[in-house]
C-alpha cells in the first residue's frame, strides 16, 4: 500500500469560513480574519478555531486514509482531563470509523482567574483502513471541541474534491450548546444531527461563550452564502451579564438588520433559549460553583440577584418574551422571518428526564433529542426552513 500526500486545498473543506495557511499546514476558521482582528477576545478566538461542523469532503476509491493534525486541547485547572477530540469518517453518508489523535498542544485555563497557558506538543495521526475499493463520497469530520491544525492528508488512491452546491446550505449561529458542548462526537452535536436528518449542508457558527450579538458575526453571516438561516440567542447574554433589556432589544434588531442586508428574503429563524433552571429567573453573571471545582462534576451557578430584573437585567424568561415581541414586530415587513421557542427543543418535561449535567449544557442524549426535534419543527413540510 502506497500512501500519497493530498494537497490541502480550500475545495476539500466544508463548514469552514476561512482556511489559514500556516507554516506547517492549514487552520480552519469559522470567522474571517478581519472579524478575528476586530474581536481579539481569547474565548471567541478559541471557539471559532474549534472546527464544529467542519469536515473534509471528497470522492475517492481509497481503502486507507490518514490525517495528520496538531490539535489544541483545553484543560481546566482543578478539573479532570477532558476526553480526546473525536474524528469521524462517513462513507456515502454512513459511519465508517472513528479515531483520536495523540499529542498536540494543551491550553490550560484557570476558570477562577481567567489565566491561560499553552504547552506545546507534536502532531499526531488518525488512520482509517479497510474501506471499500470503489468510488465513494468520503466525509472526514474534525473534532468539534478542540482547535485543529491539519498538517497533511494521505490516501492510497486519488482524491477529488466535491464542489459545494449539491445540497441547500443551512447557516446557523448560537452558543456553546450549538457549538456542541457535552456532545461526544462532531456528528453528535444537535445542529449536525438536524442537518443530517434534513439533508442540508451545515455551516455552524456556534461559538462557545460567544453568542453575544457581535456586529462582526452578523456581517460574517450577511456575506456568507445561505439558503436558510437560524440564530439561537440568549444564554450567553445572561451568563455574561453583558447588557440590559434596552440594549438587548436594540442590538437584536441591529443583528437581524445586518443579516438582512445580504439575505433580504432568505428564511430566517430566531430561536430562543432552551430551559436552563439556574438562569430562568436569576440573572448572570454565571460562574463555576466553587464547591465543585476539583471534582469530576463541575457545575455552574447564577450569580445575579432576581430583584435586579426590575431594573432591566436579563434572564432567560425575559429574553424569550423579548424575542417573541421582536419577531412579531418585524414580521409586519418581513414575512420570511420566523420564531421558535427554545422550550420546544428542551423544556421542563425534558429537564426532568435529561437534566443538564453541569446545570448549563445538555448531554449527548439531549443533543440528539434537540437535533431531531429541530429537524422536525423547522425543516419538515410547513416548517420555517422547509
Amino acid at each position: 500500500m502506497t500512501m500519497t500526500d493530498v494537497p490541502l486545498t480550500e475545495a476539500l473543506f466544508r463548514g469552514a469560513v476561512e482556511i489559514e495557511h500556516t507554516a506547517t499546514g492549514v487552520q480552519p476558521h469559522r470567522l474571517p480574519g478581519w472579524a478575528r482582528r476586530q474581536l481579539p477576545d481569547p474565548q471567541l478566538l478559541m471557539a471559532q478555531a474549534q472546527p464544529s461542523g467542519v469536515r473534509l469532503v471528497f470522492r475517492s476509491a481509497a481503502t486507507a486514509i490518514e490525517l495528520e493534525t496538531r490539535p489544541t486541547r483545553v484543560a481546566y485547572v482543578g478539573a479532570p482531563p477532558r476526553p480526546l477530540g473525536v474524528y469521524e469518517l462517513l462513507v456515502d453518508g454512513r459511519p465508517a470509523g472513528r479515531g483520536t489523535v495523540d499529542g498536540g498542544d494543551v491550553l490550560t485555563i484557570d476558570m477562577t482567574t481567567g489565566g491561560r497557558e499553552v504547552t506545546h506538543g507534536d502532531p499526531g495521526v488518525v488512520a482509517f483502513g479497510g474501506l471499500p475499493a470503489t468510488d465513494k463520497l468520503v466525509e472526514l469530520w474534525l473534532p468539534h471541541n478542540e482547535l485543529t491544525e491539519v498538517v497533511s492528508l494521505r490516501a492510497d488512491a486519488p482524491v477529488e474534491a466535491v464542489p459545494a452546491g449539491d445540497r441547500r446550505v443551512w447557516l446557523h449561529h448560537g452558543s456553546s450548546i450549538s457549538h456542541g458542548s457535552n456532545a461526544l462526537t462532531p456528528t453528535g452535536t444537535w445542529p449536525a444531527i438536524a442537518a443530517a436528518v434534513a439533508g442540508v449542508d451545515l455551516v455552524n457558527l456556534g461559538f462557545g461563550g460567544s453568542a453575544l450579538l457581535d456586529p462582526a458575526t452578523a456581517r460574517t453571516m450577511r456575506d456568507l452564502p445561505a439558503d436558510v438561516i437560524s440564530v439561537k440567542i440568549g444564554i450567553n447574554l445572561v451568563n455574561a451579564d453583558l447588557m440590559r433589556v434596552r440594549g438587548f432589544v436594540a442590538a437584536m434588531h441591529g443583528f437581524l438588520d445586518t443579516i438582512r442586508e445580504g439575505h433580504p428574503r432568505t428564511p430566517l429563524l430566531v430561536v430562543s433559549p432552551i430551559l436552563c433552571p439556574i438562569h430562568e429567573d436569576t440573572p448572570g453573571p454565571g460562574r463555576p460553583d466553587p464547591a465543585t471545582l476539583g471534582t469530576d462534576a463541575v457545575r455552574f451557578i447564577a450569580g445575579g440577584d432576581p430583584a435586579e430584573v426590575a431594573q432591566g437585567k436579563l434572564t432567560l424568561r425575559v429574553i424569550r418574551d423579548e424575542l417573541r415581541r421582536i419577531v412579531e414586530a418585524r414580521r409586519v415587513d418581513d414575512p420570511h422571518l420566523h420564531h421558535l421557542d427554545g422550550l420546544e427543543l428542551h423544556g421542563a418535561a425534558d429537564e426532568a428526564v435529561h437534566p443538564l449535567p453541569d446545570a448549563l449544557h445538555p448531554d449527548a442524549a439531549t443533543h440528539a433529542l434537540m437535533g431531531e426535534r429541530f429537524a422536525k419543527i423547522a425543516f419538515a413540510a410547513g416548517g420555517a426552513l422547509a
